[in-house]
């Protein structure tokens, strides 16, 4: 997502491209990608000028939509999940747990640092040579 969004405004990003700047196998970044896209995050086209870009602004999105979206949960217990709760297994009951406040906490301020970072945050700016070839902006055609 991060590669979309220093690409943000830029046309469609190629799979491969993607796949080799992260160095994340074709086959799984396929998948990611087909489940951002689900969920509206990402759109595509097919063919030879086709590719992935971002459906909506960086600014938009944060980690913490993109983790949830992921994983499913913040938590780092099934008890302390807001929205995917569950009693942890072999535990004891959530009123005697010591252990449960202290997730809870730990998934608040996850939230609260996760939500508060956009991609837009961490943008590297692709210089437009980068993406559409080289730019001369001197004014003259030398190629230099």
């Amino acid at each position: 997502m991060q590669h979309l969004a220093d690409r943000y405004g830029h046309g469609p990003v190629q799979l491969a491209e993607i796949a080799g700047a992260q160095n994340i196998p074709a086959k799984f970044l396929t998948v990611i990608l087909s489940e951002l896209t689900r969920y509206g995050l990402v759109d595509s086209r097919r063919g030879r000028d086709g590719g992935y870009w971002l459906a909506i602004a960086p600014i938009d999105i944060s980690y913490g939509d993109l983790i949830r979206i992921m994983r499913g949960s913040l938590a780092l217990v099934p008890c302390a999940s807001r929205f995917a709760h569950e009693k942890c297994k072999n535990c004891v009951e959530e009123g005697d747990c010591r252990t449960r406040a202290l997730m809870l906490d730990v998934r608040d301020r996850t939230a609260q640092l996760l939500d508060g970072v956009r991609l837009s945050d961490r943008i590297e700016l692709v210089p437009a040579f980068e993406a559409e070839g080289p730019v001369n902006d001197t004014g003259n055609d030398t190629g230099t």
